[in-house]
């Protein structure tokens, strides 16, 4: 997608980018029925407003401003190559508005609204069966979440130029098999279940710390995912996994306001001020970890919920109940039996037994997995240096920084680093 944050850039316009790109997309496919052609059309409208938008202004509606310039660029694409197939015929039935609207004008401001039902549907159709679990995630990252090809691969822990082939072949699969743009059918939900439930998770991931850009979170993502996470719930209340995930996203986004100082630096968990929680939060997300122990049939989503639940009982770090924590953990590596909750596992294990005990638990991943995972070797470093072995943690501070995009983040790590020098 062409990048709208590049010389002459409107202030605001990246912000209207990153917060609609997705709905438009979204809006664009069911009116094209074309992936490429919806993404291209978007991305050639945030070009255009790239130009008009320093000169008139970010219009009162820009998603409303995107989608419709999107459309009609898209339209006349079309036209220009004479094309007679499916894609046409579905272009000039959508047809209601004169052939070169004013994007600018208050009557398109309400031509176009972005249905959230749209965005579930576009979700859904990334999650098709006849793609890889993995391609399914990577492309609803992509199309919907905003985010581009290095933010997804930073997530799946793999090359950018894999994740681009990734995507590409996940679309070209798609329009082989003719995938439909609707909500499945009651019966196909269970099986797509699990790809929507990871992308929305992984959508919060990124909001919950941002890949680039100058703040720590990016709020606009938390906020789609939480959004996106309580309309699955909506439509299958009975999915405990569903219910589990927004028990979890409630729960971790009611600590972001204590995630930074005044300042905008960020606070680790530790030493948060917990009075700036969110209690509407906590108390929602509480009730929802309820609900699915009753059910009494544990999933990931609904363990990583109680963690965070766990967490949000203690008024104080130090009354953190560890030992329920690790016995949480212990359970959900037998659900999920990967890396990196192998490694939230040890940084449970060391709260609990202290840090060589947590060294010991990393140890135990295998070597090479989580080589490029960032929060492997910032969590190393912590650990060294609690364990007395400054020297090792300062190398381990340096690997981490190595993989830092966010620049809060290698803030906090170059503070860490720089207090060493009192380890003892």
């Amino acid at each position: 997608m062409a990048d709208p944050t590049g010389p002459r850039v409107p202030e605001g316009l990246e912000e209207v980018f990153r917060r609609e790109a997705g709905r438009c997309t979204a809006t664009l496919v069911r009116v094209l029925g074309d992936i490429d052609l919806a993404e291209d059309a978007v991305a050639e409208a945030f070009t255009v407003a790239a130009r008009r938008w320093p000169e008139t202004g970010i219009p009162p509606n820009p998603g409303g401003w995107i989608t419709t310039t999107a459309r009609n660029r898209a339209i006349d694409r079309i036209r220009r190559e004479s094309s007679r197939d499916r894609r046409q015929q579905a272009a000039h039935a959508m047809m209601t508005t004169p052939d070169d609207p004013d994007p600018d004008g208050a009557a398109l401001d309400d031509l176009v609204e972005v249905i959230a039902d749209d965005q579930l549907r576009l979700m859904f159709l990334c999650c098709h069966p006849a793609l890889s679990t993995e391609a399914q995630v990577a492309l609803t990252l992509r199309l919907l979440g905003g985010l581009e090809t290095p933010e997804i691969a930073r997530a799946f822990l793999v090359p950018e130029v894999t994740m681009a082939q990734r995507i590409v072949r996940a679309k070209r699969k798609l329009r082989v098999n003719h995938a439909p743009y609707r909500i499945p059918d009651h019966a196909e939900l269970p099986d797509r279940l699990p790809s929507v439930l990871r992308t929305i998770y992984l959508v919060f991931t990124e909001g919950h710390t941002a890949t680039s850009g100058d703040d720590l979170t990016r709020t606009d993502l938390s906020g789609e995912a939480i959004r996106l996470a309580r309309v699955l719930v909506e439509l299958m209340p009975d999915e405990p996994e569903a219910v589990g995930l927004l028990a979890l996203l409630l729960l971790t986004e009611a600590r972001r306001p204590a995630r930074t100082a005044a300042d905008g630096t960020m606070v680790r968990l530790a030493d948060q001020d917990r009075s700036r929680w969110t209690r509407r939060l906590i108390e929602e997300g509480h009730a929802l970890v309820r609900a699915c122990v009753r059910r009494n049939q544990p999933g990931p989503y609904q363990v990583q919920a109680a963690i965070a639940a766990v967490h949000a009982d203690a008024p104080t770090a130090t009354d953190t109940d560890w030992g329920r924590i690790v016995a949480l953990y212990d359970i959900l590596i037998a659900l999920q039996p990967t890396a990196v909750v192998a490694l939230n596992r040890a940084v449970a294990i060391a709260e609990l037994r202290g840090p060589a005990e947590g060294l010991a638990a990393l140890g135990g991943i295998a070597d090479g997995l989580l080589e490029d995972y960032q929060p492997f070797h910032a969590t190393l470093a912590d650990l060294l240096a609690r364990a007395g072995r400054p020297a090792e943690a300062a190398s381990a501070y340096d690997r981490a920084l190595e993989l830092t995009t966010n620049p809060v983040e290698a803030t906090f790590l170059r503070s860490r680093q720089a207090a060493l020098g009192g380890v003892a």
